[in-house]
């Protein structure tokens, strides 16, 4: 008989709490089998099991224990069950018995068919001119063409003779209780510190989507052919904010202590929504990647994500974050920041807007985009021109590529 305990998550972290059992007590479990998820106040990960065996469970689902302690037992003695065989006998009783049920059904289908007629009322001299002409209820009911007046009035004068007490609606006032995930528990405590313990403001500007859509639209099968993977939007979000980072340092820094810190570095979080709640995995030096990288890397950071493996090492770190509150429908937001990051910028979604162009009303995909910083390390000149920078780039892909100049100024070496 082993013991499998529970290992640490990371420094720090002192206690999990049990959120699910992937197995029964009593069950036999195979070596390296994901046996249950445990769930720390900052990712869900996996226990498993170290020896094939039986598996006695000691700490139950919900419960929160020390780091260390015994979550289960395993008696490695236990023989392994037996395969069940096909049993081809079994299975032909099996379909005769199914068969015999069909045919049962069929005669109850049609017992019913002449029994569901049963409350309708026929007056003499209707059921003498149906027997005359040979005709039955069903007959009759599949000739009606249409339904009249004379005919919706009659039913409603036959639901106002029920009683009251038949008519009344159900009305619940049923609640429902769970308890707070130590994710939720932490996130709570973040939130509110971030808002007790930070000058947070919040600028915004709007992002004329045309030329990244048409990008999309024109290249999205052969992206998908190369790379696997669709060209979504937070790409290009990505790709801009890391540039734009490099114009604005002080949007890519942090405080420690009495100092600031200013990396020279881009690691970007990219906030995802799981089971578990909000997790921001980090892009390490996203500066370095192209769109290409950037749609696989971040692809493979939300599927571990959603699927609960997300690791302490995907979640630690970063010096920016970018949320995108339009999947849901949002249209305008302020997103709160992800300490001790300064700065985190939110999208939103994407709807046609009349805006005026050289003069002239037009209709273009537009998004609202908000930047949330941290005034004790930002000012309001560098803030709002990060975002600047980030809708010119945005609007002008193709300076992600050349910087400042257009294709012609470069070729003419202007």
């Amino acid at each position: 008989m082993i013991e499998i305990k529970i290992p640490s998550p990371g420094e720090s972290i002192t206690e999990v709490e049990i959120s699910n059992w992937l197995v029964e007590n009593g069950d036999y479990v195979e070596t390296d089998q994901e046996i249950a998820e445990i769930e720390s106040d900052k990712a869900t990960l996996p226990l498993m099991a170290s020896k094939s065996g039986k598996i006695e469970i000691v700490a139950q689902t919900g419960e929160t224990i020390k780091v260390g302690s015994v979550a289960c037992k395993i008696d490695t003695s236990a023989v392994a069950p037996k395969t069940k065989p096909n049993n081809t006998i079994e299975t032909a009783k099996e379909d005769n018995k199914t068969d015999e049920k069909k045919t049962v059904e069929n005669k109850t289908q049609i017992h019913d068919k002449d029994s569901e007629y049963d409350k309708v009322r026929i007056s003499p001299v209707a059921q003498k001119l149906m027997d005359e002409n040979n005709i039955n209820i069903d007959d009759v009911i599949n000739g009606l063409k249409r339904i009249g007046k004379s005919e919706v009035e009659q039913i409603l004068s036959q639901k106002s003779n029920v009683g009251s007490v038949e008519n009344k609606k159900e009305i619940s006032r049923h609640v429902d209780r769970k308890k707070m995930t130590q994710l939720r528990k932490k996130l709570s405590e973040r939130l509110v510190s971030v808002k007790n313990e930070t000058a947070m403001l919040t600028t915004f500007n709007e992002v004329d989507m045309t030329e990244i859509i048409a990008l999309r639209t024109k290249f999205q099968k052969q992206f998908v052919e190369k790379h696997g993977t669709k060209l979504g939007f937070m790409s290009f979000f990505t790709k801009a904010v890391s540039i734009g980072l490099k114009s604005f340092p002080a949007v890519n820094s942090h405080l420690d202590g009495d100092e600031i810190i200013y990396p020279d570095y881009s690691d970007i979080g990219i906030a995802v929504q799981t089971p578990k709640g909000l997790m921001v995995p980090v892009v390490r030096n996203a500066e370095t990647f192209n769109l290409a990288e950037l749609e696989i890397e971040i692809k493979r950071l939300a599927d571990k994500g959603r699927a609960g493996r997300i690791s302490l090492d995907d979640l630690s770190g970063g010096t920016f974050t970018i949320t995108n509150g339009g999947v849901f429908g949002s249209l305008l937001s302020t997103p709160i920041l992800n300490p001790p990051q300064s700065g985190i910028l939110g999208m939103h979604n994407i709807q046609e807007r009349p805006i005026a162009i050289k003069g002239k009303v037009v209709i273009r995909p537009m998004m609202y985009i908000a930047l949330s910083y941290d005034h004790r390390t930002i000012d309001g000149k560098d803030s709002v021109g990060f975002l600047v920078k980030v809708k010119e780039l945005l609007e002008s892909p193709y300076k992600m590529l050349l910087g400042e100049k257009s294709a012609d100024e470069i070729l003419l070496d202007l």
